[in-house]
């Protein structure tokens, strides 16, 4: 007997692909069978995913990615080339093989980008001394800048944030933010003169 375009002999128990059959559903936009699939095999893609990636933020974080391809690429699943654990399962090893890669890639680069700055030539002392002067002379501006005004460029330029993060930050509204900074680097560039 062929059953789903897998040959099942006569007298044995018919295959059951949970899993598949959920997917199917999926396709179809079911989102109850998308929560019945995720309560079903999301423990076991962040095991195998966790194994890979050992570090737990990651891996909770593939998951999502995992189960967001699902929803997305369930209409690619095939029942008659395997069962849709082993489908699911195989997105989440290489979800977890890409990051890995990733951070390898990220990591080479950047040993890449500190070995060509060690291999170039350090400054003069000139150089060093006037580097020196100016970031005391930017120090002294900024400290003759209001609190709120030196608050928020400090966190801008040396703390890399955005103005829509220095508004969480700071807890002013992002007009107040982008104000202060607006203000702030005037007074700075007239100080600087």
């Amino acid at each position: 007997m062929v059953i789903d375009g897998i040959d099942v002999p006569e007298g044995e128990p018919v295959p059951v692909d949970t899993a598949g059959d959920l997917i199917l559903r999926v396709a179809r936009g079911d989102r109850n069978a998308f929560a019945e699939l995720y309560g079903m095999l999301s423990p076991r893609a962040f095991g195998l995913i966790l194994r890979i990636l050992v570090d737990r933020a990651q891996s909770e974080e593939v998951l999502q990615e995992v189960f967001l391809e699902v929803w997305q690429s369930a209409s690619r699943f095939t029942p008659k080339r395997g069962q849709g654990r082993s489908w699911l399962l195989t997105i989440a090893h290489r979800r977890a093989i890409d990051r890995v890669r990733s951070a390898q890639a990220g990591s080479d680069r950047d040993r890449r980008a500190g070995l060509r700055d060690l291999a170039s030539a350090p400054a003069s002392v000139d150089e060093q001394v006037e580097l020196k002067v100016e970031s005391e002379r930017i120090g002294g501006a900024l400290r003759r800048l209001p609190d709120a005004q030196r608050e928020v460029i400090t966190l801008a330029y040396y703390g890399g944030y955005s103005q829509s993060e220095i508004a969480v930050l700071t807890g002013s509204p992002l007009g107040t933010v982008k104000t202060r900074m607006r203000d702030g680097l005037t007074r700075l560039r007239k100080e600087m003169r």
